[in-house]
């Protein structure tokens, strides 16, 4: 089931949001965790412009927002595992790192051979990843500070090097996703988060897709 955000965006703030985004802006988004800082993918400069917001060193790559697991499978390649990983757990706190498509051009920092992506279970984050497509997006907070549950907390952190700022209240969740990659059969948590890794391993453990 969707969260609902404690406070729906109107039509025109999802709308100017995404003007912003496709205008090489940065927006600060709310998700089903924390809020986020989003930028497009496919601006050079406006991945740049979120580096620098963020004061996040480039080696870390950005994952990326989707809306659904038809845009993911354009992003990177999932096998039989990463694939019955989303049927159960997205939308939801998982971040699957996975191998990126080599047709894929877009420069979103660390090594380039590797994605991690996300669907939200947020209707507010999904109503607007329907109209922009996959956002790059990082959690809205200066490196190493506390992340952002509410809109005011991102503001205070970003200030005016985020060009709008869409509120849909206090987060339902506080703690950020688990950020996962699977390798010969197991689990490696890269961050722990929301998302135990024991669930995500009996799963798969009782699927027949881990050892």
């Amino acid at each position: 089931m969707r969260a609902a955000p404690a406070i729906k965006p109107a039509a025109n703030d999802l709308a100017q949001a995404a003007a912003a985004l496709a205008a090489g802006q940065l927006v600060v988004i709310p998700t089903d965790t924390v809020y986020g800082l989003a930028a497009r993918p496919d601006q050079t400069e406006a991945i740049e412009a979120l580096f620098a917001a963020k004061q996040r060193p480039r080696q870390s790559a950005l994952p990326l927002l989707v809306a659904n697991q038809d845009q993911a499978a354009q992003l990177v390649r999932l096998d039989r595992a990463n694939r019955a990983l989303l049927d159960q757990f997205w939308p939801g706190p998982l971040t699957l790192v996975a191998l990126r498509r080599p047709e894929l051009t877009w420069d979103l920092g660390g090594s380039g051979y590797s994605l991690a992506i996300r669907q939200p279970d947020h209707l507010a984050t999904l109503d607007l990843l329907a109209l922009t497509g996959p956002l790059a997006v990082s959690s809205a907070n200066l490196s190493g500070q506390a992340a952002a549950t509410t809109v005011e907390q991102a503001r205070a952190q970003l200030g005016g090097a985020v060009d709008f700022y869409l509120d849909a209240g206090p987060s339902p969740g506080e703690v950020p996703s688990t950020v996962v990659r699977l390798e010969a059969g197991r689990v490696h948590v890269l961050r722990p988060g929301a998302l135990a890794r024991a669930d995500i391993a009996d799963y798969l453990h009782r699927r027949g897709l881990a050892g």
